[in-house]
């Protein structure tokens, strides 16, 4: 992907008295009485809103939130507004919907440096079709268009791709523009020894990334749930793991692939297995050879932690992407926080490390060492689609720098 205009490059001149039309990701998730419970996409949002405001712009603030199927009021981003507000430090207002006369009106009343949060764009079903005529409609309301929202990047929607054809200048926002030189640079040259780290349940959630790594990585870690099919695919007994029969061949062939390469391919030498799923499983660890009928495994085991860990002492960048166990069971957590410490330790040396979206990033966060990572990803499906070497129709969509 070429490199894309950034909002930085935009100065007083292109903004002072301008409409500028944001799209963020501020889908955040609300409890019973909505109440906010994890601001962090909001607070993701506020370095571009900010420059925006300091440069006398007119900000138009456009966001999705949940899934809803037409207008739905408790998917309504009013109990944002107060956060917003207290995050920026100016009063929001909000529109009651995303376009028509009323919004017009608002957008008409703006004062330079003030913000207006459009209602959730998904109560209108043309967003998710990328509708020209609703993108033009959105389009109308501003001058500048700024995408910010990189948890939504991978969709050709009407905010995130479709109104930036009818906006100039288009352009990335600071957000959109750290997790594009993390992933996309990372990936593209690395600093050497390069390693990553794939986890989660299953195999054919990661197949595309594992072999876009392959071409890219010298040390690929595997562990999570995964990990018991690649067991199985070498004849090794799993007990009543989680396997995907359909993917054994595959498993095979990626095992192949890693050799040819030259790539060191780590899978965990011991487990943690337990007789059910449940936090107060009975557990113990065994040799990843000898999983005994009825029991799970359910965390990779100290040895393989330990070999994990050596391994990635060599390393000069990682990138990390799922879970090493069941890390919402503390007792099968350990895995997984020990490589959170282990990536912790070593950014303060000056390795890279980038957590790759999804529940990594959950993991991190449980354990407290989010900020001691260089780069955490916020997207789920926009990270791995850009770990798979895929572009994102809503950052081709932006100008070229």
């Amino acid at each position: 992907m070429a490199t894309k205009k950034s909002v930085s490059s935009l100065k007083e001149a292109d903004l002072k008295g301008k409409r500028v039309f944001v799209r963020v990701d501020l889908n955040v998730p609300l409890d019973d009485n909505f109440n906010i419970t994890d601001d962090t996409r909001i607070r993701a949002a506020v370095p571009t809103i900010k420059y925006l405001i300091d440069h006398g712009s007119k900000v138009i603030l456009c966001t999705h939130l949940g899934r809803p199927k037409g207008v739905t009021p408790k998917y309504s981003l009013k109990p944002l507004v107060s956060r917003l507000s207290e995050l920026l430090g100016v009063q929001v207002k909000i529109a009651n919907d995303c376009i028509g006369e009323e919004v017009e009106k608002l957008v008409a009343e703006l004062s330079e440096g003030g913000v207006l949060l459009l209602e959730n764009v998904r109560f209108h079903k043309e967003e998710e079709k990328n509708d020209p005529e609703f993108a033009k409609k959105l389009a109308s309301l501003a001058d500048v268009y700024v995408n910010d929202a990189f948890g939504t990047a991978h969709r050709a929607h009407a905010s995130t791709e479709g109104v930036a054809k009818y906006l100039k200048p288009s352009g990335a926002g600071f957000l959109m523009q750290k997790e594009l030189d993390y992933l996309v640079g990372a990936v593209a040259n690395p600093k050497k020894p390069f390693a990553a780290i794939v986890g989660g349940s299953k195999v054919s959630t990661k197949i595309g990334v594992i072999e876009s790594l392959l071409e890219k990585v010298d040390i690929l870690i595997l562990g999570g749930g995964m990990i018991f099919t690649f067991y199985k695919a070498q004849g090794h007994s799993v007990g009543s793991s989680l396997v995907e029969e359909d993917k054994l061949d595959l498993a095979t062939s990626l095992i192949e692939k890693a050799k040819v390469k030259g790539v060191s391919l780590l899978l965990p030498t011991d487990v943690v297995i337990a007789d059910k799923f449940a936090a107060d499983a009975n557990s113990k660890v065994v040799p990843a050879s000898a999983i005994p009928d009825g029991w799970m495994g359910l965390d990779v085991g100290p040895d393989a932690i330990k070999t994990f860990c050596e391994a990635l002492d060599t390393t000069k960048t990682i990138i990390w992407n799922g879970p090493m166990g069941v890390f919402e069971f503390d007792k099968f957590a350990v895995g997984t926080e020990a490589i959170a410490k282990k990536l912790a330790e070593l950014s303060g040396k000056g390795v890279t490390t980038i957590i790759g979206g999804g529940d990594s990033v959950a993991a991190v966060e449980k354990v407290g060492l989010a900020d001691k990572m260089s780069h955490i990803s916020t997207g789920g499906g926009a990270s791995l689609e850009l770990l798979e070497g895929k572009t994102l129709p809503g950052v081709l969509a932006l100008d070229d720098a």
